[in-house]
């Protein structure tokens, strides 16, 4: 038998990549369960984890697929567990059917995607932006899912313990989405001595008097597992407060209406972002993850050129911050949108201004992050198109 670590928390100052980091800030978090399928480039996330796990008493699991990590992530959170999956493009594709799952269930977990250079095996070792509205879209119904984009390895351990947060907090799965170059990028991450495990809401009700999806005033039910004492019913399908199935439209339309409302309530709550130099900014710049990183040298050689440019790094995309760049964009002359797609985010931006702010877009399919000197170049483009 593996030998228990007297510590979960490697506390300190390290030198590690944003995948090791990731595993980190799940055990930190409290994750004892973790199933995937091997896939670059987040393979250095189940390695660490396949190391690290049976350090601190929990479980590593290799599965067939894609779709069977993500079912046994559903069934270990079920069972008390704190879960977590980490994949790229493909088997992020194989993984929705089972994140819709999670969600109709109310499950708490986390799934990360490391993007790669897409679509299909594409490019399977060079970095990518290209998941971004499968994130948001891609199991099908209507649903709202909270998704964060780390830019740095420090980031990814500091989301990564904020998505376990969340995840507990709503009863939801929480999508990290990262990529390659933060993924595999070494840098300094420092990690603290204390790292609060949010609680898991249980039921303060007899068994006799516990309605599994009977909602608080925060819509979120408490949630009872299995092995708790209390009756569960665990279904797709739609389902009344008991979890047995209610086939008809006026439950299902009071269920996902509900699923919804419970993740947009409380935007306020993980709306994160990072504005740099936007006070007196002209034009203002809208980036994610390594490319927020590339923006910001753009930004500043178009500083040091005499134009007044700022920089918005969204850290949470979904459910997207449609106030904070809409009051921004009123500030601005211009807006320039920089991601490794064709222009995912993008449209998001375009939606939230209504189209009344002049917008270009600095877009690469994948295989390389931007050049500062191209975000300079989209940024001049935008103030010829003003003038």
């Amino acid at each position: 038998m593996p030998k228990v670590a007297k510590r979960r928390i490697l506390a300190g100052v390290h030198f590690m990549n944003g995948d090791e980091a990731i595993a980190e800030g799940a055990i930190a978090a409290g994750c004892t369960f973790f199933a995937a399928y091997p896939i670059t480039p987040q393979s250095e996330i189940a390695e660490r984890m396949a190391r690290r796990l049976p350090q601190v008493g929990g479980v590593f699991i290799q599965m067939e697929d894609e779709l069977g990590a993500m079912a046994a992530v559903i069934g270990a959170a079920w069972g008390g567990a704190k879960a977590m999956t980490a994949t790229s493009g493909p088997g992020f594709s194989l993984m929705m059917e089972n994140i819709g799952l999670a969600v109709m269930t109310e499950t708490p977990c986390v799934v990360v995607d490391v993007q790669r250079g897409a679509p299909s095996t594409g490019l399977p070792t060079l970095v990518g932006q290209g998941d971004m509205m499968q994130a948001r879209w891609g199991s099908h119904g209507h649903y709202e899912i909270i998704a964060l984009s780390p830019s740095s390895p420090q980031e990814a351990f500091d989301l990564t313990v904020k998505a376990f947060a969340l995840s507990e907090r709503f009863r939801s799965p929480i999508l990290l989405m990262t990529d390659e170059v933060v993924g595999h990028m070494y840098e300094r991450v420092e990690i603290p001595e204390e790292v609060p495990i949010a609680p898991r809401r249980k039921p303060e009700v007899p068994p006799e008097e516990f309605l599994p999806y009977r909602p608080t005033e925060d819509l979120v039910p408490p949630m009872a597992c299995a092995g708790d004492g209390y009756r569960i019913h665990v279904t797709g399908l739609t389902h009344d407060e008991r979890g047995y199935p209610a086939m008809d439209a006026e439950a299902h339309d009071v269920l996902v209406r509900r699923l919804c409302e419970k993740i947009l309530r409380f935007r306020e709550e993980y709306t994160w972002y990072e504005e740099t130099m936007t006070e007196d900014a002209e034009v203002l710049v809208i980036s994610y993850g390594i490319s927020a990183r590339v923006s910001l040298g753009g930004v500043e050689l178009a500083r040091e050129k005499g134009i007044k440019a700022g920089l918005l790094r969204l850290i949470t995309i979904w459910p997207f911050p449609d106030e904070v760049v809409k009051q921004l964009a009123e500030r601005v002359g211009g807006i320039v949108v920089v991601e490794i797609n064709l222009g995912q985010i993008y449209r998001e931006v375009e939606r939230a201004t209504g189209g009344r702010v002049p917008m270009r877009g600095v877009f690469r399919a994948g295989g390389r992050i931007h050049t500062p000197e191209e975000v300079l170049a989209g940024i001049e483009e935008v103030l010829r198109c003003r003038s």
